[in-house]
């Protein structure tokens, strides 16, 4: 077949489905003719590869046939949409979602932090057992503070443990004993380190540099332990839904506070690496860990209550979450 003969033939059709694909709307008539027009194309692109499969002639009729199919068939949602989408409805209703969890897991972990610190102050030779009496002061009146290190890299490793372990928090959660273990080291140990304070009579310090950050980093790490806990609960308790299906969509729902925590553990990050340090006053440091903190309260409780009485629960769209077997 001479390809082109072929093509002066039907290069008038080629050269009027470019025209139908670049408009930015059709009326009836013109969309009826690109459709028409794109079936003989395919025709067109069938005969050429029995041909010459792979030439120049080949390649520029699928590259048409592609543009064409996606002005007619619908193209994904562009970039910017999918984020306000993200932003504006996807996280912040599952922030919202596992809030009471986050909170009673915030309660929980304030009151056993409390308890393991009234213990080791009250409890003859624990503290002894920490180190010696020149370690324990040497830490209490110096290592503690200078952990504190203003800089970009020190905010920057802040930020990727603590996503990491936010992260850890939400993907194995499933297992039903990573979280309550994680959350439980940290919480004797934020417990013993206050108490060496306050044995040195350093508690305002432990405080004045814990909590600028502390409100949303520890915030941050109870809302991943909510995920991962309400992911095992779904295997536990699936209710009416198939067990796996229930994994799947409460993984996907709240695999979204994951992504969404890297970011809120970034500003985080920042705080603890240029504020707590800082020569600000003790108040002011203290007010800036606390607005960033009422922050995202505003951010869940507002947004991602409006959200999900909406019906968004954080869970990706239909066309990415698939389909689901139906059962009776």
């Amino acid at each position: 077949m001479d390809l082109d003969a072929f093509t002066a033939v039907h290069g008038a059709d080629w050269m009027r489905l470019d025209e139908l694909t670049a408009r930015r709307r059709l009326s009836g008539p013109e969309a009826d003719e690109l459709l028409r027009l794109y079936q003989r194309a395919s025709t067109h692109l069938s005969i050429v590869r029995s041909v010459a499969p792979e030439g120049p002639l080949s390649a520029g009729l699928s590259m048409r046939l592609a543009r064409a199919r996606t002005k007619f068939t619908g193209n994904r949602s562009a970039a910017l949409t999918d984020l306000s989408r993200f932003f504006l409805y996807s996280l912040p209703a599952a922030f919202y979602r596992v809030r009471w969890l986050t909170a009673a897991i915030g309660a929980a972990f304030v009151l056993v932090a409390w308890l393991s610190g009234w213990w080791a102050l009250n409890t003859p030779g624990v503290l002894a057992a920490m180190g010696t009496e020149a370690e324990m002061r040497q830490y209490a009146e110096e290592d503690f503070v200078d952990y504190y290190n203003p800089s970009v890299g020190f905010a920057g490793m802040v930020w990727t443990n603590n996503a990491w372990i936010a992260l850890q928090s939400v993907a194995f959660g499933v297992t039903g004993v990573w979280v309550p273990w994680i959350l439980l080291q940290n919480a004797v140990n934020v417990g013993m380190s206050g108490a060496l304070l306050a044995a040195h009579g350093r508690l305002d310090v432990f405080f004045t540099y814990i909590l600028p950050h502390g409100f949303m980093e520890l915030t941050a790490i109870f809302i991943a332990g909510a995920a991962g806990l309400r992911i095992f609960w779904a295997l536990v308790a699936p209710g009416r839904t198939p067990r796996m299906a229930a994994l799947a969509r409460e993984g996907r729902s709240l695999i979204t506070v994951g992504l969404g925590l890297i970011l809120v553990l970034f500003v985080s990050g920042l705080v603890e690496g240029f504020v707590t340090p800082s020569p600000l006053p003790a108040w002011l440091r203290l007010s800036i860990g606390f607005l960033v903190f009422c922050a995202y309260w505003a951010y869940t409780l507002i947004l991602g209550g409006r959200a999900y009485r909406a019906g968004h629960r954080g869970d990706l769209a239909a066309r990415d979450a698939g389909a689901e077997a139906l059962t009776a």
